[in-house]
């Protein structure tokens, strides 16, 4: 919940935590939000980026920092993107992954 907190920190909108587990081995959850801009979209990436870090977390790659429409943080137990509203609409994952339990996201 490390990244959703830093999300939530930064004003991300519509947050949502996929369980992948039984869908796809690629990963265990997909953590998914919005910014509204390019520079909300790097601040909420890099608050989770530290917030993580801070815990001993780190990613074995990221990308789309520099243009912002969608970061991808890949932390290998989980991926942690921030998507403007444009492309988080044009690549639904939200609905590519429809099969997977969302899990809710308990109040702060």
């Amino acid at each position: 919940m490390t990244a959703v907190r830093a999300a939530e920190s930064k004003k991300a909108t519509d947050i949502r935590v996929l369980d992948l587990r039984g869908v796809t081995p690629m990963a265990d959850f997909f953590i998914l939000c919005t910014g509204a801009n390019p520079r909300q979209i790097q601040a909420i990436a890099e608050e989770a980026g530290l917030r993580l870090s801070e815990r001993g977390e780190h990613p074995v790659s990221v990308e789309g920092v520099r243009n912002a429409e969608w970061v991808l943080a890949d932390y290998g137990d989980f991926v942690f993107h921030v998507f403007s509203e444009k492309a988080r609409d044009y690549y639904a994952l939200d609905r590519l992954w429809r099969h997977a339990r969302e899990i809710p996201v308990p109040a702060a």
